[in-house]
């Protein structure tokens, strides 16, 4: 009988890429190809990049570069390049690494099965497409309780930092008898929680739904316990949107809104298509239809000709908000984007105090709103094991914040009524609560 062959694929970047490698994995799987966590095992090694940051790029490529020597033990070894970065950079790769065997953009993994079948070498495939959205493809899925669901790709706004529009295309909805269907197989598979995924996630349409339809559709679905979604644009997050979420119990309330700037005029230069006002506006109406919603947000410092002052308005909106938590990145220039061609002109060294201020005032932010919720009683998804201490579980809240349970007294993927006893850090801690 022969030895069954053996993939290992490794991801980068953010939830969207976990979704498309989990699509990846399951169109092997169905091709009778077996998963391995250790890549030597591998007959198929695929490293799934992406490019919205410097440093998941340089990991990735770092990696591929350590793979090369695998090679050596096994010569049918096949060693692919997807996502992002292989859109970006297409034949660039092989050219100045020539033991990568094939390379392919995000609408092109529907040829993997096909490739890795026939030992192809030197495959480029990087077409960018009006229609993909993997519909019909079911995912080999890595957690236990969340399932991510893929509704939409690409992106319209362009935002001047941006290369998603050029490496994943334009916005193209799936159809909501594409999207039940995952769901429910999902359900059936026993997942508790269903995260909603796209790059601009609340601009799905399709035909004549919008997405607050489309919540409401799924929230309306037998089994489904938890909805999130990420990530959406302010622009897009209007008051039908939040009025479903009031009104469906199993929708979270906890809303990702991205700011990136406080400066009114850091966000013309990013394209972000608000103001610092609306910005503040669209806080304002979360905040009245949702009370005690949590907010998280992404910043970026030292954009291109951002000054003291505008730094400061951006500190300024923090203070006005109080974010939950808050992704925060240093400026770095992206390949084809707007910006590139801006002068960089924030000295690094100024990006880094500026960023070490905002992660410095994000912390008080966070203890601040975490230490409301001492005294309360959270509904929590248990999880996963707290990786500092196995013996403790995780789990998160209905507002996403996360939570640590020192008794044993809880299985993975259970529903707990937790009193939430004290916080630290990003986390909240607490026992279970008994009437």
């Amino acid at each position: 009988m022969m030895k069954p062959q053996k993939y290992y694929i490794e991801t980068y970047g953010c939830q969207m890429n976990e979704a498309d490698s989990e699509i990846v994995a399951g169109m092997l799987e169905r091709a009778t190809y077996q998963a391995t966590r250790e890549p030597e095992e591998a007959d198929i090694i695929l490293v799934n990049t992406c490019s919205v940051r410097q440093g998941a790029d340089n990991r990735a490529l770092s990696r591929l570069s350590q793979f090369k020597s695998l090679k050596k033990n096994n010569p049918n070894l096949l060693l692919g390049m997807i996502g992002c970065v292989a859109q970006r950079d297409r034949g660039k790769i092989i050219e100045e690494r020539p033991f990568i065997d094939f390379v392919l953009g995000p609408d092109a993994y529907r040829r993997i099965p096909e490739i890795v079948a026939n030992k192809k070498r030197q495959v480029i495939d990087v077409q960018l497409s009006r229609t993909e959205v993997y519909d019909g493809l079911m995912p080999f899925r890595n957690s236990v309780v969340n399932a991510w669901i893929s509704i939409m790709r690409g992106c319209n706004k362009f935002c001047s930092y941006c290369i998603v529009p050029y490496t994943r295309g334009r916005e193209r909805s799936r159809s909501v008898a594409s999207i039940v269907e995952e769901i429910n197989a999902a359900i059936a598979e026993g997942y508790q929680e269903i995260t909603l995924l796209g790059q601009n996630v609340n601009s799905y349409r399709y035909n004549d739904i919008r997405f607050h339809d489309l919540l409401k559709i799924i929230a309306e679905i037998k089994g489904v316990r938890r909805i999130r979604f990420t990530s959406p644009h302010p622009e897009d997050v209007n008051t039908e949107m939040l009025e479903v979420m009031r009104d469906y119990d199993n929708i979270c309330k906890h809303i990702h809104l991205p700011l990136q700037s406080g400066s009114t005029k850091v966000l013309a230069d990013m394209n972000r298509s608000y103001s610092k006002e609306r910005y503040l506006e669209f806080v304002d109406n979360i905040r009245h239809i949702l009370p005690g919603c949590g907010i998280t947000t992404d910043i970026i410092v030292g954009f291109p000709g951002e000054t003291e002052a505008d730094f400061q308005e951006t500190l300024c909106v923090m203070d006005k908000v109080v974010f939950d938590n808050a992704y925060m990145f240093k400026y770095s220039p992206r390949p084809y984007t707007a910006a590139a061609k801006m002068k960089d002109d924030v000295p690094e060294a100024e990006k880094a105090e500026r960023l070490n201020q905002v992660i410095a005032k994000q912390k008080i932010h966070t203890k601040q709103r975490n230490r409301s919720l001492i005294g309360t009683v959270q509904s929590v998804l248990i999880d996963g094991h707290s990786k500092k201490n196995p013996n403790e579980k995780i789990g998160r809240t209905d507002s996403n914040k996360l939570v640590i349970l020192k008794e044993d007294h809880a299985d993975i993927g259970d529903f707990i009524d937790i009193l939430i006893t004290g916080t630290a850090g990003v986390s909240l801690f607490g026992k279970i609560n008994k009437p």
